[in-house]
């Protein structure tokens, strides 16, 4: 089929709670809906808060070729170039640990394909339990230092992203708005409990943007699908922003259209409406 006859070019789908099931895994519904549009001439890309590493395998499985956008649009890339990245400065990964030392939680800070932390807890034992499943090239590598200064170190060239989880809410708020007092950095929320700290102006949507540019294509011939507030800044961007069934009221109130349930298919369903 003529691309140019499409009235969208380019999907865009976020995966946790959206693209995959409540097992982790993409549907054979969902699965199908892809590879009928990508055969239509769509570019589709996955557009997630997780790390490079952890993105990819999904991106193989769907057969996709075009880059993943991960850790919220701090990095895009696909197997044989990065397209962009931004990385967190040494002061900004300073500032984390202070303040997560202050009350008493523990960050998580991503590169490409490693998560540094100062305890195996949430974000780094999950990730623990993936390696346990997946090949070894899969795996995302896991460094639990003692000394947050090599943190600080790897954050020279490697940090991308930096990730706070903790279910005390009122902690979480403080955090919240400890770091939003740095003026330094934005943050963003990808499930209930977790902050996701980048560089300002990253985020998806300006990562959507960019793949849009590289591939000449308007941003309303683009379909965005997400279900929290990480996904905002690609619904708001996109020609058509859509939200899933099950995704936070301040997505559902940004978007154009609300599809289906992560675990009804809503990706497949929202494809089906409007590109098949």
């Amino acid at each position: 089929m003529n691309r140019d006859s499409l009235k969208y070019k380019m999907l865009v789908t976020d995966m946790d709670y959206t693209l995959l099931n409540k097992e982790k895994k993409v549907s054979d519904r969902n699965r199908e809906a892809l590879r009928r549009a990508r055969e239509k001439g769509v570019h589709a890309v996955v557009a997630t808060g997780r790390i490079y590493t952890s993105a990819r395998i999904y991106a193989k499985l769907l057969g996709l070729s075009t880059p993943i956008i991960a850790s919220n649009g701090a990095i895009i890339k696909d197997a044989s170039k990065t397209v962009f990245r931004d990385i967190l400065s040494q002061d900004t990964v300073r500032e984390m640990l202070r303040l997560c030392h202050k009350y008493g939680a523990y960050c998580h800070f991503f590169t490409e394909n490693t998560i540094y932390s100062e305890k195996l807890i949430n974000v780094s034992l999950r990730y623990t339990e993936w390696n346990k499943y997946v090949g070894e090239e899969d795996q995302v590598k896991i460094r639990i230092v003692d000394d947050g200064e090599e943190i600080v170190e790897a954050a020279k060239t490697e940090v991308l992203k930096a990730v706070v989880f903790d279910e005390d809410d009122e902690k979480i708020q403080k955090l919240r708005d400890g770091i939003m007092e740095t003026g330094i950095v934005s943050v963003s929320q990808s499930m209930k409990h977790n902050l996701e700290v980048m560089n300002k102006g990253v985020n998806k949507g300006n990562a959507v943007r960019i793949l849009a540019q590289m591939y000449g294509i308007n941003r309303e011939e683009i379909i965005a699908i997400g279900d929290n507030e990480n996904d905002i800044s690609m619904i708001e961007y996109a020609g058509l922003g859509i939200a899933m069934g099950n995704a936070e009221e301040l997505l559902k109130r940004a978007a154009d259209h609300v599809t289906g349930d992560y675990q009804e298919d809503g990706v497949a369903e929202a494809i089906e409406k409007f590109i098949l």
